[in-house]
């Protein structure tokens, strides 16, 4: 019983002797440990500059008014951290045994400086620390040195600020912020909260190798960013100084609340255009900020693209891409823009073109080329076959060099350049051959009673900030020349025998035209069809920003009262949604009475000469030959 007594008291005594030790203990000497082990881990300068107290509850250690650690020699925003308010907790059991373990540092709204050059330089690039097992502090000769560590690192409602050179400055606020690294040698486990909306942001990662990696090692590396919206995954290898190596998975549900929620401009994209993604990818980043994306996958909805990226960052992105786009699909899946002569409020058939503004602010979100390549493309009004085009972009003008695509049966070449520079215009400079006419007037303006196969040259200029007003605004010229082909609609050779204006075929062996567009409207006078029995010419005008037609053809009976025989024109006019066709019989008779006065009138003058007996010389006229004759008896 004795003994018992006794083991009692000495553990009474022990106790007493750390709570003496603890209160005893000088917290200016637990803060100046402290501001040795940041010291040893960052190679940075790091300085005490409020009171220092002693706690006991809810952790023993001490309390410090202020803090800085030092930024690098290079940066310019001030110190990388400061904080107004820091507690720092000790291991009572460690500090017994003559260690002094940190467990604990909590900072309180503090702000985090980071910087980084387009050099690849990085404020958070900690290359003067030892990296071995333990910090030792500073001790009197004939007493061992104290091992020191670090387990958790937690700051609450800090201030994050991230610049990198040739780029936006990145400010977030309300940052919560924890590191677990148990182990010296071991992983670290980092969890952040980010709050750039109402929306967190949740940051994970894990770490091998902690000690190693703020000293610039490479080690592997396991990332996540969850939003609502949408996540980032990361797997692989990574170091202080911005080398990255490994597989980055994107999933958004909504792109652009998944941007929003980041702190970033949201985009309205379409359904099976970006709206929601799902890529995936092997990236390697370089310390100079040179970016590397190989066997690229990217699901986007409907779309899928493949391909490899080599991308700069260091400002405006530098891209130089090869994308698979395969069957493309940017109709927006909205089944009244797919053109063709059914209608249906997708604008192109006289219901009006749309008047909603273009957002073009995309074109300057990045520079540089992108080879394309796809099975086809489905435009909603046109559909492509095959195509093959290099887009290159340039200080937000973007141009589409059309290598060859395959279209209504024959191929387009040429370039098609948006510009947003100083406002948004569109123009291009197009050949087509062998060309299917039926289908591709059904998807332009749809016009289905044209059928052949032409050739046709275009270049167009238009600006506005819609649609409506680009089409409006049109200039331009071209030409065209079809082979054998029909008219649907009417029959041209039973009208002109017969006056029947019921509907038929009328089949033609060539056609061809010029054409001047100017404020949208497109004017042709020399259109030629050429028919068995007829030859046709036409004059109008295409609304092509109002979308009408007001044209007119006139045909010719060639074998009849020697190629003189009577022309009745035929009208086309109306809006492109119900074009009427009839003949112009008006025209028709006033071009037959003008040519019965006409004959009259030279029958008379004829009539005239004999009466007076005047002859005129061969290519004189009536007039001037009695002109002469009153001026020979003037004189004579």
């Amino acid at each position: 019983m004795k003994w018992v007594v006794r083991l009692l008291g000495v553990v009474v005594v022990l106790i007493g002797v750390a709570v003496v030790s603890v209160l005893f203990l000088p917290a200016e000497r637990v803060a100046k440990i402290a501001a040795d082990q940041l010291r040893g881990l960052t190679g940075r300068d790091v300085a005490i500059t409020g009171d220092v107290s002693l706690t006991l509850w809810p952790v023993l250690g001490a309390r410090v008014g202020g803090l800085e650690v030092g930024n690098a020699e290079w940066a310019s925003d001030g110190p990388m951290l400061q904080v107004t308010n820091t507690a720092i907790g000790v291991d009572a059991m460690a500090l017994l045994s003559g260690d002094i373990r940190i467990t604990n540092i909590e900072a309180e709204s503090p702000t985090i400086r980071l910087e980084q050059k387009a050099d690849g330089r990085a404020s958070w690039q900690f290359t003067d620390a030892s990296g071995t097992a333990q910090i030792e502090t500073e001790t009197a000769p004939d007493r061992p040195a104290r091992s020191v560590s670090i387990e958790r690192l937690q700051v609450t409602d800090a201030t994050l600020v991230y610049d990198a050179e040739g780029s936006d400055r990145v400010s977030y606020e309300g940052v919560d912020l924890s590191l677990d690294w148990p182990e010296r040698l071991g992983p670290a486990e980092i969890a952040a909260t980010l709050r750039p909306t109402a929306n967190p942001v949740e940051v994970a990662a894990t770490i091998d190798g902690f000690a190693g990696f703020i000293t610039g090692e490479t080690q592997t590396l396991r990332a996540s960013i969850d939003t609502e919206a949408g996540a980032i995954g990361f797997d692989g290898r990574a170091s202080t100084a911005g080398a990255v190596a490994g597989a980055l998975t994107v999933k958004t549900a909504n792109t652009g609340a998944f941007l929003q929620a980041l702190g970033l401009p949201g985009a309205d994209l379409p359904p099976d255009l970006g709206r929601s993604i799902d890529l995936s990818t092997t990236l390697t980043l370089t310390p100079d900020r040179q970016l590397a994306l190989r066997d690229l996958v990217v699901g986007l909805g409907a779309n899928r693209v493949t391909g490899a990226a080599d991308i700069g960052l260091n400002g405006v992105p530098q891209v130089n891409a090869q994308l698979d786009v395969g069957d493309l699909d940017l109709s927006g899946g909205d089944a009244s823009a797919s053109g063709g002569s059914g209608g249906g409020g997708g604008g192109s058939t006289g219901g009006g073109w749309p008047t909603d503004p273009i957002d073009a602010s995309g074109l300057a979100a990045f520079n540089g080329e992108i080879a394309l390549t796809a099975r086809s493309i489905d435009l909603g009004q046109f559909d492509l076959g095959a195509t093959r085009a290099l887009l290159r972009n340039e200080t937000s003008r973007m141009v589409f060099e059309l290598r060859e695509v395959a279209a209504y049966g024959g191929g387009v070449t040429g370039e098609f350049v948006i510009n947003n520079r100083s406002g948004l215009s569109v123009g291009g400079q197009l050949a087509a051959t062998a060309i299917q006419m039926q289908p591709l007037l059904a998807d332009a303006a749809g016009l289905d009673r044209l059928t052949g196969q032409g050739e046709a040259r275009l270049s167009f200029l238009g600006s506005g900030n819609s649609v409506d007003a680009i089409m409006k605004s049109l200039s331009g010229d071209g030409s065209l020349q079809i082979g054998r082909g029909t008219i649907l609609g009417i029959d041209l050779d039973r009208l002109m025998r017969s006056g029947d204006t019921s509907p038929g075929t009328t089949v033609f062996d060539s056609l061809d035209g010029t054409w001047t567009i100017a404020g949208g409207v497109l004017s042709n006078r020399d259109l030629l069809l050429q028919l068995a029995n007829y030859r046709a010419s036409g004059e109008g005008v295409v609304g092509l920003g109002a979308q009408t037609v007001d044209y007119t053809v006139t045909p010719v009976a060639l074998r009849a009262n020697s190629g003189q025989g009577v022309s009745i024109p035929v009208r086309f006019v109306g809006p492109w949604s119900d074009i009427s066709i009839r003949p112009d019989v008006e025209a028709a008779l006033k071009a037959e009475a003008d040519a019965k006065v006409d004959e009259l009138e030279q029958k008379a003058k004829e009539k005239i000469g004999e009466r007076l007996g005047i002859s005129g010389e061969e290519g004189q006229s009536v007039e001037d030959a009695v002109k002469d004759r009153l001026l020979r008896k003037l004189f004579d």
